[in-house]
């Protein structure tokens, strides 16, 4: 089962890895730079949230962090514009991680209801904030400087950066989910009063989870920012951010590894198509809240979870069968 496993993940990586060299359409590979981008958030955002069951729906501060820390940066360093400002992108998640440890500090003193909505009040005092004040560049937003590459060759830099953001961020969820921190985490999830009293430093834990999902949000919304070359407050600051990678980790499966990867993977490849072949670029909106009353009726715990379940089911029906069959036969010869 490991060895098929080993497979699966090496066959998703090279399809990945070889996308941009067989679709060359600069159109399908943006398309694929921002679903590598939500398929980065979504697995960062279930590294906390999935293995905690606090649901977070503030994170797009610390894509706004990201995003803003690329753009100022950029713009008052009087930065050349190309390759070089790939080294901001660690720096946005830096800054994220920073501002993430007050927000949990003050969010995580409460349980998981109310959670909930501190980080959606926090969330909106971030955006209006950036919204009125003069160094974000207020509703006029702020423009970076400009790459002049080849339109053949801009998107494959983003690509790969933000493939490399996958890559991190599912190294790093897997490294959590195996290690001792991991663990107190799903106990937490699983029940926190008792976390609490087998000795897990329940508020220590969560502020840690906390603060380390927000780095790659925060790398992700500096790499958004230089790729669109011109960010927004409302844009970066966007409640269907959180909106968006929550169903992208409820569709693929909440608290799995490749779950938030996959449901990325469909919902954003998909919206991105949609916007780009209808002129109603709010019809995806419609098709996600259909979407999500699918997965909340027929496949609460997720796309992976669901399968799993569904062909567990069916090797043991098989080996019962193949017992039944074996135990019929032994009492024939008998």
């Amino acid at each position: 089962m490991r060895h098929w496993s080993r497979a699966a993940w090496a066959l998703g990586l090279a399809a990945l890895a070889l996308f941009p060299v067989v679709v060359t359409n600069p159109a399908y590979t943006t398309i694929g730079v921002f679903t590598l981008i939500y398929m980065a958030c979504a697995t960062s955002w279930n590294m906390f949230s999935g293995y905690t069951g606090y649901i977070a729906l503030g994170s797009a501060v610390s894509y706004g962090v990201g995003a803003y820390t690329m753009a100022l940066v950029s713009i008052h360093a009087n930065m050349a514009p190309g390759a070089s400002m790939f080294w901001l992108v660690p720096l946005g998640g830096l800054l994220a991680t920073l501002v993430a440890l007050p927000i949990g500090a003050i969010a995580l003193r409460v349980r998981r209801h109310t959670f909930v909505v501190i980080t959606i009040a926090i969330f909106f005092v971030f955006q209006l904030t950036a919204i009125n004040v003069g160094f974000t560049g207020s509703t006029s937003g702020l423009i970076l400087p400009f790459i002049s590459w080849n339109e053949s060759y801009y998107n494959l830099p983003f690509y790969y950066v933000g493939l490399s953001l996958v890559i991190f961020a599912t190294i790093l969820s897997a490294v959590v989910r195996r290690s001792r921190f991991g663990l107190q985490m799903l106990a937490i999830r699983d029940d926190e009063d008792r976390a609490l009293g087998l000795g897990v430093r329940t508020t220590a834990v969560k502020l840690t989870g906390f603060a380390l999902a927000q780095f790659t949000i925060g790398m992700a919304g500096a790499l958004y920012a230089m790729f669109v070359g011109q960010i927004f407050p409302q844009f970066v600051f966007d409640p269907l951010f959180d909106v968006s990678i929550a169903l992208m980790a409820f569709l693929g499966g909440l608290g799995t590894l490749v779950g938030p990867l996959l449901g990325a993977l469909i919902l954003e490849s998909f919206q991105q198509w949609l916007t780009l072949s209808f002129s109603n670029s709010s019809l995806y909106l419609i098709l996600f809240g259909a979407l999500f009353l699918v997965v909340i009726l027929f496949m609460p715990q997720g796309i992976v979870v669901f399968v799993r379940d569904r062909v567990t089911r069916r090797s043991a029906r098989e080996k019962a069968a193949v017992a039944a069959a074996e135990t019929t036969l032994a009492g024939s010869g008998a």
